[in-house]
C-alpha cells in the first residue's frame, strides 16, 4: 500500500511538540521531518504546518482515544438532533422526563439498528440473461477474426465532478436528494489488450466556459465538445466515429468496434473504410461490455483522488466550499485519472466480459485497485462529512450512469455538412 499523504491526530500534536522542542525550526524544514518522521507520500504544504501549529491547544485537548483518528467528528447540526431527541420525547409522553441526548446520538442509533444513508437511485437497467445467452455465440464469432489489439470498445459516462461524498439519510431508497450536479460527460475508447487508450472525448455545458480564459478545448489540449445538456448527439458521436476511422487509415490498420445501440450512436450512411461496427443487442451491455466491467470505475477511482486530496488541503486551509472546482481543474484531473490507467487494467477487464472469456485469467491488478479504494476511505474519514458516502457508492453514483443521447436531427445533419467541408478545407 502506498504511504498515506494524511496525518493523523497524533501526528499533527507530535508536529506541535517537535516545534516547541525546536523553536527555531522553519515551516519549510518542519514539513520536511514530518514526512521522514511519518513515512508520508509528499511533503506537507506550508499552509497545513501553519493550520497544525495555530491549532496545537486543539490538539492537545483530544481525548486519548482519538488521537490516532485523522479527524475529529463534529456533529455538523446539534440542533436536528435535539430537535428529534424532542420529538421523540413527545411522542413517547416522556414530559418532564425527557432524558438528556448527547450530541451525535442520532447517528449512533442509526448504526445500532441498521439505518443506512443511502443515495436515492433511479430506476436501474437489468440485463436481459436469455438475449446474452442467444447473441453470445454470434458475438464469439465475430470477435474471432480480430487479433486483441484490433477489437475496440467505446462508452459513456457521466461526472458529477463536484459531488461531495455525502448521502442522505434513509432505511430504504427515497427520492428528492438536491445535490451539486455540475456534470460532464466522458466518451472512453480502448482496445482489449490495453495497448491504445484513445483521447477522452470531453461534452460539457458551454463552447467557452469561464474557466477556459477565452481559449478553445483544442487550445487548452482537449478534445471538448458542447451542447446545452452536455449530452453524446449523434452529431458528436458521427464526427468522433469519423475521426477514429481516420486515425485508423492513417496507421493502415482494420479494427472492430463494439458499442451499445444507444440512440445517439447512429452510424447510417458513414462512409467508414477502417473501422467496422458491432452494435450489442439491447439489454445486454451491463454483463458483457468492457467498459462497464470496471475500466470507467477504474477511472472515477482516480478522479475522485485527485478531488477528495484537493477537498482535504483546502478543508486544512478553511476554505469554503471545499468541493468547488471549475470546469477546466476537474477536466485535467480527468485527463490525468484516463492517463493513469494501466494497460493491465483495461486488458483484465475486458478478460472478464463473456465475450472475452477464452482469455479469462487471474485477476492481475486488483491489488491496484483495492489500494486506491483504501485511500479513497482514508480520505473520507478526514473531510468534514456526518454522513459519509462509501467508496462504492462514490464511484458508482446511479445519476452518473444514465447517460443522457439523443439521435441526430436534421439540424445536425446539416452542421455535419459544414464541419465536414471545413475538414477537408484544413480547418479543424
Amino acid at each position: 500500500m502506498k504511504p498515506s499523504s494524511s496525518l493523523s491526530n497524533d501526528q499533527k500534536l507530535k508536529i506541535c511538540h517537535h516545534k516547541a522542542a525546536n523553536p527555531s525550526i522553519k515551516q519549510s524544514a518542519l514539513a520536511n521531518w514530518a514526512m521522514q518522521e511519518f513515512k508520508l507520500s509528499k511533503v506537507p504544504t506550508q499552509g497545513t504546518i501553519s493550520n497544525i501549529l495555530a491549532k496545537r491547544q486543539q490538539y492537545e485537548s483530544i481525548d486519548s482515544t482519538e488521537l490516532t483518528s485523522k479527524r475529529q467528528r463534529a456533529v455538523k447540526h446539534p440542533e436536528l438532533d435535539n430537535e428529534k431527541a424532542c420529538q421523540f420525547a413527545r411522542q413517547l409522553e416522556l414530559g418532564e422526563r425527557t432524558p438528556e441526548f448527547s450530541n451525535g446520538w442520532l447517528a449512533k442509533l442509526n448504526i445500532r439498528h441498521g439505518f443506512k444513508a443511502q443515495k436515492s437511485y433511479g430506476e436501474s437497467g437489468s440485463a436481459d440473461l436469455d438475449a446474452i445467452d442467444r447473441n453470445m455465440p454470434t458475438i464469439k464469432e465475430k470477435l474471432q477474426s480480430y487479433s486483441l489489439q484490433d477489437i475496440y470498445n467505446i462508452d459513456e459516462t457521466r461526472l458529477f465532478y463536484r459531488m461531495a461524498p455525502d448521502r442522505t439519510i434513509a432505511q430504504r431508497q427515497i427520492e428528492g436528494s438536491k445535490k451539486d450536479k455540475t456534470r460532464l460527460t466522458f466518451v472512453f475508447a480502448a482496445n482489449a489488450d490495453g495497448s491504445h487508450k484513445m483521447e477522452p472525448l470531453i461534452i460539457g455545458h458551454a463552447q467557452r466556459p469561464r474557466a477556459f480564459n477565452r481559449k478553445s478545448g483544442e487550445q487548452l489540449g482537449f478534445y471538448y465538445r458542447s451542447n446545452a445538456k452536455a449530452w453524446m448527439t449523434g452529431l458528436i458521436f458521427r464526427e468522433w466515429l469519423q475521426k477514429m476511422d481516420q486515425q485508423m487509415q492513417d496507421a493502415n490498420r482494420k479494427v472492430l468496434l463494439l458499442l451499445d445501440n444507444a440512440l445517439s450512436h447512429v452510424v447510417r450512411d458513414l462512409p467508414l473504410t477502417n473501422v467496422q461496427v458491432f452494435l450489442f443487442p439491447a439489454n445486454t451491455t451491463s454483463k458483457i461490455q468492457p467498459m462497464d466491467a470496471g475500466i470507467i470505475a477504474a477511472f472515477k477511482r482516480r478522479y475522485r483522488r485527485f478531488q477528495l486530496q484537493d477537498a482535504i488541503d483546502r478543508d486544512e486551509q478553511q476554505k469554503a466550499n471545499i468541493y468547488k472546482v471549475d470546469q477546466l481543474i476537474a477536466m485535467k484531473w480527468a485527463k490525468a485519472a484516463w492517463n493513469d490507467i494501466s494497460s493491465k487494467t483495461i486488458a483484465n477487464c475486458f478478460k472478464h466480459t463473456g465475450p472475452f472469456e477464452r482469455e479469462t485469467q487471474k485477476n492481475e491488478v486488483g491489488s491496484e485497485e483495492q489500494d486506491i479504494e483504501n485511500e479513497l476511505k482514508d480520505a473520507i474519514n478526514q473531510l468534514p462529512i456526518s454522513r459519509p458516502m462509501s467508496v462504492h457508492e462514490l464511484i458508482n453514483p446511479e445519476e452518473e450512469q444514465q447517460v443522457a443521447h439523443e439521435e441526430i436531427s436534421d439540424e445536425d445533419l446539416l452542421k455535419l455538412s459544414s464541419f465536414q467541408d471545413q475538414e477537408k478545407e484544413g480547418r479543424w
